[in-house]
């Protein structure tokens, strides 16, 4: 799950984007306003952290802008404004939650689980595939009851083609959801990721569950969209 953190505090970016990477989120970072809508526009985030007091364009009217435009990402607003009347205001420019600092890191990553559940419509916090199960809470992975162990980027593709299970990913969906904006579309890193996958899901006797359409990108099920494994 890709997301667009936008704080213009240098420290609590970098610790925020720290922890949140190492939750196998990608983690882009705007320091201002513009900048966030900039983001907003170009990229397909799963989720939006916005804090409220930003240089150039404060959050609310970020916020306000990027429903003007019809982008419908989730957005997450920190403050440390704790005034009923800013909830308000944030919750009326179209945020989907408020969280006042300071906060425990542990609380933000739940009400960012809660938020990217909600998703078209509400999802599961444990995911299944096959015999294939993936606790999205606990990131952990089991195959036939045999738990898998998987590198952060690993688990954050996995949980991917997990959410969009049977449906065919091309790279450059997958290099939007999972990456951030650091990730080179010339190399072979998600290549690299799928072989890794494939071989730590393998299991003697049970058939793949990552299968590759030539051309056209990966998915992940008990038989493949296109015939092949």
């Amino acid at each position: 799950m890709r997301i667009l953190l936008v704080e213009d505090d240098a420290v609590i970016a970098s610790s925020l984007s720290k922890g949140l990477r190492e939750e196998a989120y990608a983690v882009d970072v705007a320091m201002d306003g513009d900048a966030a809508v900039y983001h907003a526009a170009v990229n397909p985030y799963d989720a939006v952290v916005l804090d409220v007091m930003l240089p150039k364009r404060d959050g609310f009217a970020v916020c306000r802008e990027l429903r003007r435009r019809g982008i419908t990402t989730p957005v997450l607003m920190l403050t440390a404004r704790d005034a009923v009347r800013d909830r308000i205001e944030g919750l009326d420019t179209g945020a989907d939650d408020y969280l006042t600092k300071p906060f425990e890191f542990g609380e933000l990553l739940a009400r960012l689980r809660a938020l990217l559940r909600r998703g078209p419509a509400l999802s599961p916090t444990v995911l299944r595939v096959g015999d294939l199960e993936l606790d999205t809470h606990a990131q952990r992975v089991t195959r036939a009851g045999r738990e898998v162990a998987l590198t952060t980027r690993e688990y954050a593709l996995l949980e991917f083609l997990a959410r969009n299970a049977g449906r065919v990913i091309g790279r450059a969906e997958i290099s939007d959801h999972v990456w951030d904006d650091n990730y080179d579309p010339l190399s072979n890193l998600i290549e690299s990721y799928i072989n890794r996958l494939r071989k730590k899901l393998s299991v003697p006797g049970l058939p793949p569950l990552i299968h590759t359409r030539r051309g056209a990108g990966y998915s992940l099920g008990e038989a493949s969209p296109g015939g092949k494994g």
